[in-house]
C-alpha cells in the first residue's frame, strides 16, 4: 500500500507543477489547498501554492531546472504526508487528479520549417533542436574555388 500511495503523490506533485503554469491554475488552487488543509489553515496553504507558483514560474524563466524539480518534490512529500496521515484521503486525490486532467498542459509542440537557399550545398546542412552525439561523414565532393568577381 505504501508503494500505491508513493507513486499517487508522485503524480499529484507532477500535475500540481503542471497546472501551476496554466490559466487553470486559480480553480486549482483552492481545490487542492482544501485536500491538502484537511479542515485545517486553508488561506496559509492557498498562500503556499501561489508562492510555488511564483518560484517555478521565476525558475522556468531562467531555465532553472533544478528549482523547478525541487518545488515538485516539496509537493510530492507534501502529498505523500497527507496520504500517509489520512490512506483515506488516497480515493479522494485519485478523483481530483481525474478531474483536473484535462486542464494539464499537453506536450509542447515543435514546429521546424527548414530552408536553404543562396546557391549549392557542398555539405549535409543540419537544422534542429537538440542534436548530440552526432557523427557526419561526407561524400567525398569538393566544392570548387571561388574567386572573388567569379559566376
Amino acid at each position: 500500500m505504501e508503494a500505491e500511495l508513493m507513486t499517487l503523490a508522485a503524480s499529484g506533485a507532477t500535475t500540481v507543477v503542471g497546472l501551476m503554469a496554466t490559466e487553470a491554475w486559480t480553480q486549482v488552487r483552492g481545490r487542492l489547498a482544501r485536500f491538502l488543509s484537511r479542515g485545517e489553515d486553508t488561506d496559509a496553504v492557498d498562500a503556499e501554492l501561489e508562492e510555488s507558483r511564483a518560484e517555478l514560474t521565476a525558475a522556468r524563466a531562467d531555465a532553472d531546472e533544478a528549482t523547478a524539480a525541487d518545488i515538485e518534490a516539496e509537493w510530492r512529500t507534501r502529498l505523500r504526508r497527507a496520504l500517509r496521515a489520512n490512506p483515506e484521503a488516497a480515493e479522494e486525490l485519485r478523483t481530483l487528479l481525474d478531474e483536473l486532467a484535462p486542464l494539464q498542459p499537453s506536450a509542447p509542440t515543435v514546429s521546424v520549417s527548414n530552408s536553404v537557399s543562396g546557391g549549392t550545398q557542398y555539405a549535409p546542412v543540419v537544422q534542429g533542436q537538440n542534436i548530440s552525439h552526432f557523427t557526419l561523414n561526407g561524400s567525398g565532393v569538393t566544392a570548387p574555388e571561388q574567386r572573388p568577381g567569379a559566376e
